[in-house]
């Protein structure tokens, strides 16, 4: 009786909650206004994280910026204050040393938690990649760690989901390739599919995933159909899939960055 109950009561959930995703995919949401808000980005000197700054400045939100390069980073602060930006402050931070960031933030990432929880005001975006939900031929040590960011984002979501924590809100984020020096000499066989994007594209789909509390946001659309594609596929179709999108052959002139001390 248990199991019938608690089958009916997720059925009923289930779709009611199928139903208002339905409506509000013709009817979108009213996005949330993020002027006051404080936004930290990380890696905010270059590429994707100063699209992000640049657009969030223009929202009016208050931005703290960290990045090893802190000439870069406060290029960033310049043209976040052009775009409307008021309160703006770069930080140097390098991001992959513990220390460094506790001398920053003076506290690390578990230690923030306690007190986003306390609070319950919090909306926590992750940057992972295609590469975080299917292995990348050529990229394997990437891969690693974007499965382990996406996890990571992943469980948190449920295990603040379980505390009733809805004022804590998640957005993961898996792009394909994005046109930055990253990625250099990277391919796709078929750019209809599985195109090379944009920075400026990428920065306002994360943008309005975050104003519309999204908790996936695959880019490009067509990784939505490959990824269910993936979980019913057996080895041999995997492979042979694989082959027709060009993952066997994507990153062949793919130019790895040389080891410096800037992220």
């Amino acid at each position: 009786m248990d199991a019938i109950a608690g089958t009916s009561i997720f059925l009923g959930k289930f779709l009611y909650d199928f139903l208002e995703s339905l409506v509000y995919k013709i009817i979108p949401k009213t996005k949330k206004n993020v002027a006051g808000e404080i936004v930290l980005i990380a890696g905010a000197g270059s590429g994707l994280g100063r699209q992000l700054a640049t657009h969030f400045a223009g929202l009016g939100a208050i931005l703290v910026l960290w990045d090893i390069n802190q000439e870069d980073n406060v290029e960033t602060c310049r043209l976040a204050k052009e775009k409307g930006g008021e309160e703006v402050f770069p930080c140097k931070c390098d991001c992959r040393n513990r220390q460094e960031v506790c001398r920053v933030a003076d506290q690390t990432y578990k230690a923030f938690l306690p007190a986003m929880i306390r609070i319950n005001h919090v909306h926590l975006v992750c940057i992972s990649s295609v590469a975080g939900v299917a292995g990348i031929n050529g990229l394997s040590d990437y891969s690693a760690s974007k499965f382990a960011a996406f996890g990571f984002a992943e469980s948190l979501f449920f295990e603040l989901a379980i505390l009733k924590k809805t004022g804590i809100t998640t957005t993961i984020v898996c792009p394909c390739f994005i046109n930055t020096g990253m990625f250099q000499g990277c391919t796709t066989k078929y750019p209809f599919l599985l195109p090379i994007l944009e920075q400026e594209y990428v920065a306002k789909e994360i943008l309005n995933a975050i104003l519309e509390e999204q908790v996936f946001l695959m880019i490009h659309k067509f990784l939505y159909i490959a990824l269910i594609l993936k979980q019913i596929m057996s080895r041999k179709m995997l492979i042979a899939f694989g082959d027709y999108l060009g993952v066997d052959t994507c990153t062949a002139s793919f130019k790895r960055r040389k080891k410096t001390n800037e992220l």
